[in-house]
C-alpha cells in the first residue's frame, strides 16, 4: 500500500503578517496532483490542519475545497487534530464526511477504532491519535501522571490491544501529533511542555508498522518506522534551511517500509542575512536573495536611520529586522533580547526571581512556577475547546 504522509498545514497562518493563503492553495494543488500522478492509495494528515482553534473563513473554504478534491479522486484520507486545531470544530460532521472517504479522527476515546484499508496483501489498520492534552485526557486514559508520555503510552496500549484482536498479518499505521524525543524543533511550533517535560520516547510507538507524526515542522526520520513529515511551508525564519517535503511511503506485504521524500513547491525562499547595513546593500554575493523573504540582522554599532526602508530598496520582500550591534570585547553586557534568546518561560521566570531576590528559586518554588505555567497553558486549551 502506498500512502502520502503530510502534516502541519496551518491553514490561515501568515509569515510576519504576509498571508500564506495562496502558497497554501498551491501546496494543496500539489498534494492532489501527487495523489493522482504517484498512484497514492491513502493520504495521512497528522494534525494542525488549521493554525488556530477558530480559523478565518478563507482557511475553512480552502480546507473544504481540499476535502472535495480528495473525495473526487477517490483516495481515502485519514486526518487527526493537532494542538493548534479545535478538535471539536474539526470533527463536526465527521460521520457524514466519512461516507466520502475522509476520515477525521478528533476524539481521543476513539483512538483504538481504526480506519481499515485494504490492498492485494490484506488489511491495513490505520489508527488516529489526535493531540492528547494530558490534563484533559488523563481521566479518559486513567493515568496517574499528567504528562505526554503517560497519555500517549496509554493510547498506544489501546491501539496494540485492538490490533491483537485482528487477523494475523494485519499491517498497521498510527497517526500522532506529539513531540518525540530526538526530534529537531523550530521557532514556529507552539510549546506543549507539561511539568517541564514535552517529549515522548519513540519506543512508545512499538508494535505498529509506521507512525506518521505531526507537530515538528522539519521533515525528519526518528527511526525507520517513526517519521515527521514537517510542515509543507516555512512558517518562521528558523526554517530557512528546511527542505519542505511529504513522505511517500510504500508499506510492503510483510510490513516493510520504503520511504521517499516528495518536494513541496516553494513560493518564495527564505534568507537570513547578517552584517552592517551598508555591507548588505552593496555585497554582490547577496544578489541571489533579492527576491527572497529576508530576515536581516544588523550589526552596526549605532542603529542606522530608516533601516527597513533602505533594506527594502534592494530586498523588497524584507520582513524582519533584528539589531545585534557589534560590541568591543570588554563590553560583555548583552541586550535583553540576547539574554532571553532560546530560554523557556520557566527559565525566564526563575531568572527574574534570582534578579529581584538575589538567589534563585528552590525546588518547591520551581514546582510552583512550573505548575502555574502548565495551568495557564491548559486553561488556554480548555478555552479554545469550549469556544
Amino acid at each position: 500500500m502506498r500512502f502520502l504522509h503530510t502534516s502541519d498545514w496551518h491553514l490561515g497562518r501568515s509569515l510576519h503578517r504576509v498571508s500564506m493563503l495562496d502558497a497554501q492553495a498551491a501546496f494543496l494543488d500539489h498534494l492532489v496532483a501527487t495523489v493522482r500522478e504517484r498512484d497514492v492509495d491513502a493520504v495521512l494528515v497528522a494534525g494542525d490542519v488549521y493554525d488556530r482553534a477558530v480559523p478565518p473563513l478563507t482557511a475553512v473554504e480552502l480546507f473544504d475545497d481540499a476535502l472535495h478534491r480528495l473525495a473526487a479522486v477517490g483516495v481515502p484520507a485519514v486526518m487527526i487534530s493537532g494542538n493548534h486545531d479545535s478538535a471539536r470544530r474539526l470533527g463536526v460532521g465527521a460521520g457524514l464526511i466519512e461516507r466520502a472517504g475522509i476520515h477525521l479522527r478528533t476524539d481521543p476515546a476513539g483512538c483504538d477504532t481504526p480506519v481499515v484499508l485494504a490492498d492485494d496483501h490484506g488489511e491495513v489498520a490505520c489508527y488516529g491519535l489526535p493531540y492528547l492534552e494530558p490534563a484533559l485526557v488523563k481521566d479518559e486514559f486513567k493515568t496517574d501522571k499528567t504528562h505526554h508520555e503517560a497519555v500517549v503510552g496509554a493510547a498506544m496500549d489501546r491501539v496494540r490491544a485492538d490490533l491483537a484482536t485482528r487477523p494475523a498479518g494485519t499491517r498497521s499505521l498510527v497517526l500522532a501529533h506529539a513531540f518525540v524525543a530526538g526530534g529537531q524543533e523550530s521557532d514556529s511550533e507552539r510549546d506543549i511542555t507539561v511539568g517541564g517535560v514535552a517529549a515522548v520516547p519513540a519506543g512508545v510507538f512499538d508494535g505498529v508498522d509506521y507512525a506518521a507524526l505531526g507537530h515538528l515542522h522539519g521533515a525528519q526520520t526518528i527511526t525507520e518506522r517513526v517519521r515527521y513529515s514537517g510542515s509543507p511551508l516555512a512558517y518562521s525564519f528558523s526554517e530557512a534551511s528546511h527542505r519542505k517535503t511529504m513522505w511517500l511511503v510504500d508499506l510492503g506485504a510483510a510490513g516493510e517500509i520504503d520511504a521517499e521524500r516528495v518536494d513541496c513547491p516553494v513560493p518564495r525562499p527564505l534568507a537570513r542575512l547578517r552584517g552592517r547595513l551598508d555591507d548588505l546593500l552593496e555585497d554582490p554575493a547577496l544578489a541571489g536573495h533579492e527576491q527572497s523573504f529576508v530576515e536581516a540582522t544588523l550589526t552596526d554599532p549605532v542603529r542606522p536611520a530608516d533601516p527597513m526602508a533602505r533594506l527594502a530598496e534592494r530586498f523588497p520582500y524584507a520582513l524582519s529586522l533584528v539589531f545585534e550591534p557589534e560590541r568591543a570585547e570588554e563590553d560583555t553586557v548583552a541586550s535583553y533580547a540576547e539574554r532571553l534568546k532560546g530560554r523557556s518561560d520557566q527559565e525566564i521566570a526563575e531568572d527574574f526571581v534570582a534578579h529581584v531576590r538575589g538567589s534563585g528559586p528552590d525546588e518547591r518554588e520551581r514546582t510552583v512556577l512550573r505548575e502555574a505555567f502548565d495551568d495557564v497553558r491548559v486553561e488556554i486549551s480548555v478555552r479554545e475547546v469550549a469556544g
